[in-house]
């Protein structure tokens, strides 16, 4: 998102202003004030402009919520990062995404969840590995700087040629030790901020606002660690809501924290959703029920998952309700998902993928190329799969049809990175040559 002008901020409260405007400041945001905010950074240095941009969010214009909504995700979640700030805004988001009086709740938990974990597709369809996230945060913290200095300075010297020196030269001279550990802590640090506000917000799964039980249920998904506190909470919701995408958020949800012996239990619970009225609601249990799959759930996988996952993967329909995971990109989701079922139907998962990868264009093929890479050649790997002649049918299909997608769809590195990362040749034009299609 794009951070509001100054101007706008200025105009809806000057840090140096808060003293003076206490007075009105909702009881949320009490002791805004007592926090030293120039002492903390976001994207763009001192973070004074954070309590004028959270009482903008109170405002009853929402214009004027619009763009303090935009600068927040502009500055402590630019494209991502988070930094020291992100965990100081944390409670009074929370206190504001509780507070029935104020306004923009569902919006205040769905950014609550895009500072704990970032972009949520990075974490789909297995859902947060907070265990191995802590731990590689740990092995940073007890590397030795100079030790890894010395490693760069020794892979730099083995490089084959020129050309090859000054790339891994380049990648020496950009780590930062230092910043590395800063911005891993940040992230962690804004996870473990919003963790500890869960149990404040796990009332708001019985809001009267469907956004809001929405919101709450998609912000639980997150928290494994939590799972013995939330899924008790959400389960019994499962008979009990009637909103399609809800319901849909909640499943998947539910899907998302089960796991060992309560994932079997789970299974038979959202098993009985496959046969909904709504499609969204049926593409929900089948998500679910995949990621349970690929949990070791045996009983979670069925011929009918398949069917819905593939049915949405060939073609989501213009008319599903969004549901917020994966910036609801369900046709994205779905392709993702159907890698867990890789091992029980590989040749109808992969069919389905490379036929949805056809019908896309853009940032909405990437999660589609990925996913159909990963179910024709397995995890990626730098050597390729060799000739073209000696693929599988399968194989070759996949690759005509990401060497036929559009050439502004090949303009996005994201796509190149994408296909580089299974040995393949780019750009366009080599990957057509590859494959044996006629030069454009």
């Amino acid at each position: 998102m794009i951070p509001a002008e100054p101007g706008v901020v200025s105009a809806v409260c000057d840090s140096s202003d808060v003293t003076e405007i206490n007075t009105s400041v909702p009881l949320a945001l009490s002791g805004l004030d007592a926090v030293d905010w120039s002492a903390l950074t976001h994207a763009y240095g001192p973070a004074e402009d954070v309590p004028g941009l959270l009482l903008a969010r109170c405002s009853g214009d929402p214009e004027e919520r619009a763009a303090a909504l935009d600068a927040l995700y502009g500055n402590i979640f630019h494209q991502g990062s988070r930094y020291p700030a992100t965990a100081a805004v944390v409670p009074f988001l929370a206190r504001m995404a509780a507070d029935p009086a104020l306004p923009g709740r569902a919006e205040h938990l769905e950014l609550l969840a895009a500072l704990a974990i970032g972009y949520d597709e990075a974490h789909l369809p297995g859902g947060v590995a907070v265990a191995d996230w802590r731990a590689d945060v740990e092995k940073v913290r007890a590397q030795d700087p100079e030790a890894i200095r010395a490693e760069y300075d020794a892979w730099v010297e083995a490089a084959t040629d020129e050309k090859d020196r000054r790339l891994r030269a380049m990648r020496r001279d950009l780590y930062d030790h230092d910043r590395q550990l800063e911005a891993m802590a940040a992230e962690l640090g804004a996870y473990d901020a919003v963790r500890g506000a869960l149990p404040a917000l796990l009332p708001l799964s019985g809001d009267r606002e469907a956004a809001v039980r929405a919101g709450v249920a998609y912000l639980l998904a997150w928290f494994p660690e939590a799972a013995g506190e939330s899924l008790p909470h959400l389960v019994p919701l499962l008979d009990e809501e009637r909103e399609p995408v809800v319901l849909a958020t909640l499943l998947v949800a539910v899907g998302l924290l089960g796991d060992g012996e309560p994932g079997a239990e789970l299974a038979a619970r959202i098993r009985e959703f496959l046969t909904a009225g709504e499609p969204v609601v049926r593409w929900a249990a089948a998500t679910a029920l995949a990621r349970l799959g690929g949990r070791g759930v045996e009983a979670a996988v069925s011929a009918e998952v398949l069917s819905e996952l593939v049915a949405v993967a060939e073609e989501p329909g213009s008319d599903t309700p969004r549901v917020v995971f994966h910036e609801g990109d369900l046709r994205g989701y779905s392709a993702a998902s159907l890698t867990l079922l890789a091992g029980r139907f590989p040749a109808e998962a992969l069919d389905a993928v490379t036929g949805g990868l056809a019908a896309t264009s853009g940032p909405e093929s990437f999660p589609l190329a990925t996913a159909a890479l990963r179910l024709a050649f397995g995890e990626p790997g730098p050597d390729g799969p060799g000739a073209f002649t000696e693929l599988a049918e399968p194989q070759r299909r996949l690759v005509r049809v990401l060497a036929e997608l559009d050439k502004a769809t090949w303009q996005w590195a994201n796509l190149w990175g994408i296909v580089r990362s299974w040995g393949l040749p780019t750009p366009r034009d080599a990957l057509r040559a590859y494959a044996g299609l006629s030069e454009e």
